[in-house]
C-alpha cells in the first residue's frame, strides 16, 4: 500500500508539479502519445518550483510503460506526480516523491458541446507565480471557476487574465474561429498545452491561419465558432458563451476537422482533410 506523510509540504500548501498524459491503442501497438513532451515539462515544471528531483525522462517513460503492462491498460489517462517531503515551514525542502497511477478515463468535458461562461475569477498575474508551471496549489484557482461556472447551470468557465484579455478554460486552452482564421491567447499568462502546440501544428499544416494574440471578449462575443484543447479534454467544441451562440454548427467549423485530425494523429494514421463549406 502506498503512503505519504501527512505534514508534507504539497499536502498543506500545494507545493508540488504534476502531468495529464493520454494513452491510445494504435495499430502499432499501445503508445503514450508526446511522453517526452509531458515528462519533460513535468521537470521543468520541478525546476521552476525549486523541487529537487533527479529522475530522468527516459525512467519515468520505462515507468509509464510498466504501469500499463501490469495493469493491462491500453486506452488511458496517466496522472504522474512529484510531491513533497514532510516539512511545515515554507522554506525549500530536500526530499521529493514520485508517484504515478493511469486509468481509463473518457474525455473530460464529455462529448456534447459545452455552454461556457466567462468567470468571475481571473487566471494568476504571471507575476506572483510560475504560470507555465504545471503546480498542484494553481489548481484551486480552476476548481473555484469551474464550480461557479457550474452552480450557474453552465457546462465549464472561461477565464480571463489579469489584463481583462481571454486567457483559457481551468483545464483546456481556448481558440475560437473568425472568417476562417484561427485565434488563441499567447503563452504567458496561460498554460503551454501541450495539445494547445500539436492543434497549431496541425492547422498550420493545413494551411489555416493562427493568430496568437491578446484578445477581449467582446472579439469571442463576435466569432464563428470556438473550441477547448487539453490532454484531457482532446478538442472540446462549444456551443456558446453566456447569452451569444456561435453561428457556424460545429460539423462546419475548422475546429471539427482539427479535433478528426487530432484523432488521428493520436492513433498514427493519416488523415484526409474533407472540404469546409
Amino acid at each position: 500500500m502506498a503512503t505519504a506523510g501527512l505534514y508534507n509540504q504539497t499536502l498543506h500548501y500545494g507545493n508540488g508539479v504534476f502531468e495529464g498524459i493520454r494513452v491510445y491503442e494504435t495499430e502499432t501497438g499501445v503508445q503514450i502519445f508526446k511522453a517526452e513532451e509531458h515528462f519533460e515539462r513535468l521537470l521543468k515544471s520541478a525546476k521552476l518550483m525549486h523541487i529537487n528531483f533527479s529522475m530522468t525522462v527516459t525512467d519515468m517513460i520505462n515507468i509509464a510503460y510498466e504501469l500499463l503492462e501490469r495493469n493491462g491498460l491500453k486506452n488511458a489517462y496517466i496522472r504522474p506526480l512529484i510531491f513533497l517531503g514532510e516539512n511545515m515551514s515554507l522554506g525549500p525542502v530536500n526530499d521529493a516523491e514520485f508517484f504515478m497511477c493511469a486509468w481509463e478515463w473518457g474525455k473530460y468535458l464529455g462529448d456534447n458541446l459545452q455552454r461556457i461562461t466567462v468567470s468571475p475569477y481571473c487566471r494568476p498575474h504571471p507575476k506572483s507565480c510560475h504560470i507555465e508551471a504545471k503546480t498542484v496549489g494553481h489548481y484551486t484557482n480552476s476548481i473555484l471557476a469551474s464550480t461557479e461556472a457550474k452552480n450557474r447551470g453552465y457546462d465549464e468557465a472561461l477565464l480571463l487574465d489579469v489584463n481583462g484579455c481571454v486567457a483559457e478554460g481551468p483545464g483546456a486552452n481556448f481558440f475560437y474561429e473568425k472568417d476562417g482564421v484561427l485565434f488563441t491567447s499567447p503563452l504567458g499568462h496561460i498554460l503551454p498545452g501541450i495539445t494547445r502546440s500539436t492543434i497549431i501544428d496541425l492547422a498550420v499544416n493545413i494551411g489555416i491561419e493562427i493568430r496568437q494574440e491578446f484578445f477581449k471578449i467582446d472579439s469571442i462575443m463576435e466569432a464563428d465558432s470556438a473550441f477547448f484543447v487539453g490532454t484531457a479534454a482532446e478538442v472540446a467544441g462549444i456551443k456558446s458563451i453566456d447569452n451569444y451562440s456561435f453561428p457556424v454548427s460545429w460539423e462546419d467549423s475548422i475546429g471539427f476537422e482539427l479535433s478528426r485530425m487530432y484523432q488521428m494523429e493520436v492513433l498514427g494514421k493519416n488523415y484526409k482533410r474533407f472540404e469546409l463549406v
